[in-house]
């Protein structure tokens, strides 16, 4: 932690308060979002598929609107984008602590979701603007705050649980609502790259999905994101099938966070003064694509009760450590192959390809999952999982071996009318 620190205060005010305010947005978000189905079904006494409406309709509100996110930050600014974004949750989250309505349930949802799509892809355009050439420390450290608030969000939750679900709520938007005025206050303005530009938006959509090294290192990346998910999905269905209690899924959580808080600043500077931003991201990528074999060769041993989690807690180890080589070097690829203008543009869409990486993946390795579980074919997710992540950094490393990964040159600047 000293290094972080170390690190945390060599950069400038405005990184500083956008690494701060990243806490303070997963722990209010975490605070509230692992107990509001329990709520939905328990207090507001709907049914389960109504439920899973409610949940898709706010991540379909955010994975769709992130390339308009981070369209309008380029637009407009960075600050009063990550400022709108932070307003709208704070009206999300105060709505599902005292709506039970379903059409009250169903807008706290879309705003929620929107505000997401708002403030994610400008918070990291803004981040890779300010930080310059010191773009993946800066992410290093960015991912360092996001973990801490992830850990403490759900403890946090849990005691004000034991006052209401309304405390939690209204207790997580007073936090987006404090986001929102410390920002307005302390978080200078930034210019997007297409301020007072007349250009039509159609344009600038044209020249991200034209971009073939984005494109082409978008698809590569794809994988990770459908791996990394396995967090939420197939590790979790994991602990309850070998030792039939939910207890071991909080120490993976707790095991991936203290890993990102303590590891990532040393991770990234070790993997930094040894490889290129490509050889760190592709071999991040093999890392979690491996962190699947233990999984491989438990599915055809039987191991005895102390060790059953085992094989789940290496993967973990070794999925997280995979995740903090890449992450950094890959936030910062993301905003130089696209010469460093239109950032937030680029940010939105990339998150938008890595959503759908994610239902891609949880529809494959769910499917994989229900049709082999208890056969002979049972560690297949897993072997499917391995090749995923092992293809995917081969073809990070031939990006990367074509000079494709690099900043494109810049010509001399051309009038249109």
């Amino acid at each position: 932690m000293i290094a972080t620190l170390r690190q945390f205060r060599s950069f400038s005010r405005p990184i500083q308060i956008l690494q701060i305010n990243q806490v303070g947005i997963n722990l209010g978000f975490y605070m509230l979002m692992p107990y509001l189905a329990q709520h939905l079904a328990a207090d507001a006494g709907l049914a389960v598929w109504i439920i899973g409406l409610i949940l898709g309709l706010r991540n379909m509100s955010q994975q769709g609107l992130f390339l308009i996110g981070g369209t309008l930050s380029d637009r407009v600014g960075y600050k009063p984008v990550i400022m709108a974004g932070c307003a709208l949750r704070t009206i999300g989250f105060t709505l599902f602590g005292l709506s039970t309505s379903l059409p009250g349930l169903l807008l706290a949802a879309v705003l929620t979701g929107m505000a997401g799509a708002l403030f994610n892809p400008a918070a990291r355009a803004y981040l890779a603007h300010e930080a310059a050439g010191r773009k993946v420390e800066a992410f290093a450290v960015f991912n360092v705050f996001y973990q801490v608030g992830i850990l403490a969000g759900p403890v946090a939750g849990v005691a004000l649980l034991g006052v209401g679900f309304q405390a939690v709520c209204l207790s997580a938007a007073a936090i987006f609502a404090v986001l929102t005025v410390v920002q307005g206050v302390c978080l200078p303005a930034r210019a997007g790259a297409e301020a007072d530009s007349h250009r039509p938006v159609l344009h600038e959509w044209r020249e991200a999905f034209t971009n073939r090294p984005f494109l082409a290192f978008a698809a590569a990346m794809i994988a990770s994101y459908a791996l990394s998910y396995q967090m939420y999905l197939g590790l979790p269905l994991e602990v309850r099938r070998v030792s039939g209690a939910d207890s071991g899924v909080v120490a993976l959580y707790v095991i991936s966070a203290v890993l990102g808080i303590v590891g990532q600043v040393r991770i990234t500077a070790w993997c930094g003064s040894r490889w290129s931003r490509g050889q760190a991201i592709a071999r991040g990528l093999a890392l979690m694509g491996l962190a699947f074999v233990p999984l491989i060769v438990s599915a055809h041993l039987t191991p005895p009760p102390q060790l059953v989690l085992a094989p789940v807690i290496v993967c973990t180890v070794m999925l997280t450590t995979g995740t903090l080589m890449a992450f950094p070097f890959e936030m910062a690829t993301v905003a130089d192959v696209g010469g460093g203008r239109l950032i937030g543009t680029y940010y939105g869409l990339y998150n938008l390809l890595s959503g759908a990486g994610i239902l891609l993946g949880n529809l494959v390795s769910g499917a994989a999952i229900d049709l082999t579980e208890g056969s002979a074919w049972a560690s297949l997710p897993w072997v499917l999982l391995v090749f995923a992540g092992l293809l995917s950094a081969l073809a990070v490393r031939r990006l990367d071996r074509a000079g494709r990964l690099a900043a494109p040159r810049r010509g001399p600047a051309v009038t249109t009318t």
